[in-house]
């Protein structure tokens, strides 16, 4: 009996899609790119139900004829190519001939098209790969794509979608993928009604500016650099522009988008010295190379791409994002210039004139062990207190010796028993507490422990004791919010406001004031108290980002996500000196916590360097 046989058209088409569209995101793209190659100055796109319900994709092209609108919905079938040599020369955005097919294997499609020279057009529906009807229709010119009931014939993937939210946000993302590269398409796009986008034509960094806002695209340096192998333009941020999180970056070649970490590691490499190791810019970088030396053929998404130049293209890259640096003094440089200049008289002593060593005046009685004033960190022994006593000049707090100003000898376990029981992994710094604490490189706090040395990452225990505080005081509704003397706008895409609309409760209980000034752009008129010094569109920037990534937790899960993101941005950084009083309130306070050994996103916080360790290095 004979086992192997050709599986049916529409199960085949099934087993496409399952590559090609993922969610509804998958079919606008293949939608919007089929539009762009053909010709189209205006693309309006419509959703409902973030594309569940239905998808409407309607562009003034070249439309089809009612022969090639029957045929584009067979596999295989397109305009792009003809032989597999067409394959290294592709100027076009589609040439599988999988999109549409694949489309309509998984939904209901209506297709209406015209092409310039017909009097009429065509009206076909297909659903589930099957055609439904044919005739012809008035209307016109271009292609009028309506997809209804996405997999509808297979609920296994409709069951995996994510919330409307999160799909919003993943056509928006491939959109922005598409109109980066068409600044001369206007585009459109409606959600249940309301708009989203609303691009007109316009230049690059003007449409980089209606999708990301002005204030990004007023601290981008231009790129450009042409040779023989690759030319290569854009923009890069200023430094000034890095962040953690939430960074735009953008490859495109051939005006297709593309991932490419190694590309990404040459622009990390030209801002090293610029900007902390943990943070991105952001870019927007076009490479025009011969279409013969990459290949776009390797995934159906298109996104992955080989070059034939790869090591070359990476030394020319980031030539040109450090040359783009200096010509804006990003960089910083010794100015030799002296003209204009007061002279400044060259030191010529007489022959006979005696020189005499400088002398240093030194206080003997100086002692830079003992602390005045007010430390930085008011002692709060648990979280959401604020009657622990304060170290003052004249005042010592009940738990120190009035003479030395040390804790006293049972401070340790009467201070951290509970925590102890608690975690039953603990390690206490030792009882008696005869040695002060000593900062490493202005980073960690070393201290004795009961088993041997304990290490202490001062940011991250910092992050550790703020993040407690804030949810203790949002469970009592006590978070204050401070008014900002000068209230800051922000400009936000398309996919952070909507970002924003599903986290602004919590932030609002966080203590944010924003509200909406139409456009994009959002007032922010306070923040939470205590974030004097930071900015608060950079603050709010990476709380989208990391609202975006807790799609679908609970409103608490989420207030602890945004909770750490802002103790994050207020924590005391690596390489702040600190002082014996403020090492010593910062490890009580961090003991006092719920988890002393762990950050809220499970990084260490403490190490121990056992004795018998250190007893080893020393035979």
């Amino acid at each position: 009996m004979d086992l192997i046989h050709l599986l049916p058209d529409s199960v085949a088409n099934q087993i496409a899609a399952g590559e090609v569209i993922q969610r509804p995101a998958s079919v606008i793209k293949e939608l919007v790119e089929n539009a762009v190659d053909a010709g189209a100055h205006r693309i309006d796109i419509s959703v409902v139900d973030a594309g569940r319900t239905s998808i409407q994709v309607v562009d003034d092209g070249k439309g089809m004829s009612e022969t090639d609108a029957r045929l584009a919905f067979e596999r295989h079938a397109t305009s792009k190519i003809r032989n597999a040599a067409d394959l290294f020369a592709l100027t076009t955005m589609g040439f599988r001939g999988e999109a549409l097919p694949s489309i309509a294997a998984v939904a209901q499609v209506e297709l209406t098209t015209r092409m310039a020279d017909q009097e009429l057009g065509t009206h076909i529906c297909i659903e589930g790969s099957k055609v439904i009807s044919q005739e012809p229709a008035a209307c016109a010119q271009g292609a009028n794509f309506f997809i209804k009931n996405l997999f509808f014939n297979t609920p296994a993937r409709r069951k995996f979608l994510k919330s409307n939210q999160t799909e919003l946000n993943n056509i928006s993302s491939e959109l922005e993928r598409i109109v980066l590269v068409h600044p001369d398409i206007a585009f459109t796009l409606t959600s249940n009604g309301t708009p989203l986008f609303n691009l007109t034509p316009s230049s690059l960094k003007q449409r980089i500016a209606s999708v990301f806002g002005q204030r990004l695209a007023d601290q981008m340096l231009d790129v450009a650099v042409d040779t023989t192998i690759v030319r290569i333009h854009g923009f890069v941020g200023l430094p000034d522009a890095a962040r953690k999180r939430g960074a735009r970056q953008f490859f495109f070649v051939n005006n297709r988008y593309m991932r490419h970490p190694y590309f990404h590691k040459a622009v990390q490499e030209a801002f090293a010295s610029l900007i902390p190791a943990d943070e991105q810019v952001p870019y927007f970088i076009y490479f025009d190379v011969d279409p013969q030396e990459i290949d776009v053929n390797i995934h159906p998404t298109k996104t992955e791409i080989k070059f034939e130049n790869e090591q070359p293209i990476w030394q020319i890259l980031l030539a040109a994002v450090r040359e783009s640096l200096g010509r804006f003094n990003a960089i910083p440089t010794i100015d030799f210039d002296v003209e204009g200049k007061p002279e400044i008289p060259v030191f010529a002593p007489d022959k006979g004139a005696e020189l005499l060593p400088p002398r240093l005046n030194v206080n003997p009685a100086f002692n830079p062990f003992e602390q005045t004033g007010e430390t930085d960190f008011p002692r709060q022994h648990s979280a959401g207190r604020s009657d622990s006593p304060t170290w003052t000049d004249n005042d010592s707090p009940a738990w120190t010796d009035s003479a030395t100003r040390k804790p006293k000898a049972d401070h340790w376990e009467s201070l951290y028993k509970a925590a102890q029981a608690d975690t039953g992994t603990l390690e206490l710094p030792t009882a008696d507490y005869s040695s002060e604490h000593y900062q490493y490189k202005g980073q960690y706090i070393m201290t004795a422990a009961h088993s041997g040395l304990m290490i202490i990452d001062q940011h991250r225990a910092h992050i550790r004791v703020l993040h407690d505080r804030y949810l203790a005081q949002l469970a009592q509704n006590t978070i204050p919010s401070q008014r900002l003397l000068f209230p800051d706008v922000v400009h936000l895409s398309a996919a952070d406001e909507s970002v924003l609309a599903r986290i602004s409760p919590e932030l609002s209980r966080l203590g944010f004031d924003l509200s909406s000034l139409g456009g994009g752009a959002w007032n922010i008129a306070g923040v939470p108290s205590g974030l004097e010094g930071l900015m608060p569109n950079q603050l709010l920037a990476e709380l989208i980002a990391s609202g975006a990534e807790a799609t679908g937790t609970a409103s608490e899960q989420l207030l602890s996500r945004l909770a750490l993101v802002i103790a994050r941005a207020a924590a005391i950084p690596a390489g702040q000196v600190l002082s014996d009083v403020e090492m010593q309130d910062l490890v009580d306070k961090l003991f006092a916590t719920t988890n002393p050994n762990l950050t809220p996103d499970g990084r260490p916080i403490i190490v121990i360097i056992s004795q018998d360790t250190i007893d080893k290095q020393f035979r």
